[in-house]
């Protein structure tokens, strides 16, 4: 009778204590934002940043992202429930990853070491961008909009009287 309950509480127990990012997502990383990277240099860093995608430039060897960063989720998913930024970083992975999949607005993940800053200008405002040589680049598919009624709205034979 032990054995038969020891094998689901051993399961239970092995499930607690898995992680809930994607595999590709798992890992130790420094605890830091784009925006704090900015103040102190950190190349260099194991980092696990993520964000929706501003610009996507393919180059001849490698593609770079210009990034809008945020705070993930649990599961390494950005998170975005208010419009608050840990600032702008650039992601940077060999091969081609095209832009009418990778396109404005989706969101991204990425783990990759800190490899140095670049200086670009946002309108007429100079921007010191932390660049990551991204390991991993990880797209999360759509969200799903769905539309919430509060109340149902009147049927006909409800009357309007």
């Amino acid at each position: 009778m032990t054995s038969r309950l020891l094998v689901p509480a051993a399961a239970l127990l092995l499930a607690a204590c898995a992680s809930h990012h994607p595999r590709p997502l798992q890992g130790t990383f420094a605890e830091t934002t784009p925006h704090a990277t900015m103040e102190t240099d950190m190349t260099g860093a194991q980092v696990r940043w993520g964000g929706i995608i501003v610009q996507v430039e393919p180059k001849a060897n490698a593609t770079c992202f210009e990034m809008m960063s945020t705070r993930l989720t649990e599961t390494g998913r950005p998170y975005w429930a208010t419009d608050d930024s840990n600032g702008r970083f650039i992601a940077c992975r060999t091969g081609f990853y095209d832009p009418a999949i990778f396109e404005r607005g989706r969101e991204v993940t990425f783990i990759g070491r800190i490899e140095g800053y670049e200086n670009r200008r946002i309108g007429e405002y100079d921007y010191r961008f932390p660049k990551v040589a991204a390991d991993v680049v990880y797209l999360w598919s759509r969200r799903d909009t769905a539309r919430v009624v509060t109340r149902p709205e009147p049927w006909p034979w409800w009357g309007w009287w």
